[in-house]
Order: C-alpha cells, then sequence, then structure tokens
C-alpha cells in the first residue's frame, strides 16, 4: 500500500515521503496512529496544502523534546524493592516502575519510551538508561535501586 507519512517514523521516513508498506501495517498502526495517510490524489493535495503547518507542528515538538532532555539530564529516579543480602531483588524494575518514577519527578513519560535492551533491572545499584522522548531525541537518566528498609 502507497502512504503518506505525516511524522517521521523510525526505519521507515520522513514527515511528507510517500512510501510502500504492507497493507496491514499501514491499516492497523499506521493510519489509526494518525502517522500516515493513504496517497490519494486528494490526500496528496491535501498534504501539500498543509506541508508547512506539519512541519512546523513537527520542528515544535522536536524543540519541547530536546528541552526536556536538557531537563532529565542529571535526573536520579530512586527505586526501593526488598532485596536480598547478595544485593539481588525479589523481582525486578521494569520499564512501568520507572515510567511511573519520573512521573513522580513532574515527567510525563510513556513506558515504552524507557529503553532497557539487557531487560528489567534485577540488582541493587545506579544504572544509566535511555528513555527515548522523541525520534532524534533521546535522555539517559540514572536509575538508584536500593534496598528497601524492613518494617518494624
Amino acid at each position: 500500500m502507497q502512504i503518506i507519512l505525516m511524522e517521521k517514523v523510525a526505519h521507515l521516513g520522513n514527515l511528507g515521503d510517500l512510501v510502500k508498506v504492507r497493507d496491514g501495517y499501514a491499516r492497523n498502526y499506521l493510519i489509526p496512529t494518525g502517522r500516515a495517510k493513504r496517497a490519494t490524489p486528494a490526500a496528496l493535495q491535501e498534504f501539500e496544502t498543509k506541508r508547512a503547518e506539519l512541519e512546523n507542528a513537527a520542528a515544535a515538538k522536536l524543540a519541547a523534546a530536546q528541552e526536556q532532555a536538557a531537563q532529565m539530564a542529571d535526573v536520579v529516579v530512586r527505586i526501593a524493592r526488598k532485596a536480598g543480602v547478595d544485593g539481588r531483588l525479589f523481582g525486578s524494575v521494569s520499564n512501568f516502575d520507572i515510567a511511573d518514577g519520573l512521573r513522580g519527578l513532574g515527567f510525563e513519560i510513556e513506558k515504552s519510551a524507557v529503553r532497557m535492551p539487557k531487560g528489567p533491572l534485577k540488582n541493587v545499584g545506579e544504572n544509566r538508561i535511555d528513555v527515548a522522548l522523541h525520534g532524534d531525541v533521546v535522555a539517559t537518566i540514572t536509575v538508584s535501586v536500593v534496598a528497601e528498609q524492613p518494617k518494624l
């Protein structure tokens, strides 16, 4: 299926690119999420009339993401979990826990934006974690996992 990209999509193209993708990918993901439109003559004409407006909106999103990345540069998210004597956690710290910790610090981050290539954290200590704020902007934060103190 031939589509017009309405925003930058990783590994596919930039705003305004005409690309050919599989029908299911377009119908089930790109079109419903507003990332693309079918490449009909009417849609092409409509896109060309709104191109400047869409480019300004994309530039504003990029600037907001860069500003948020600058604010997150020195952020330390502290998460307390039950741990054994050797420092291994009973359970793990996932991207959901990190996103929740960032929300507590005033940053609205989706859990899918937290990148954990090695999987959930399973040990006490400090870890550097990447947060994808935009397709071109990645912020690195510190996640400090500490042992929870037993209640007396």
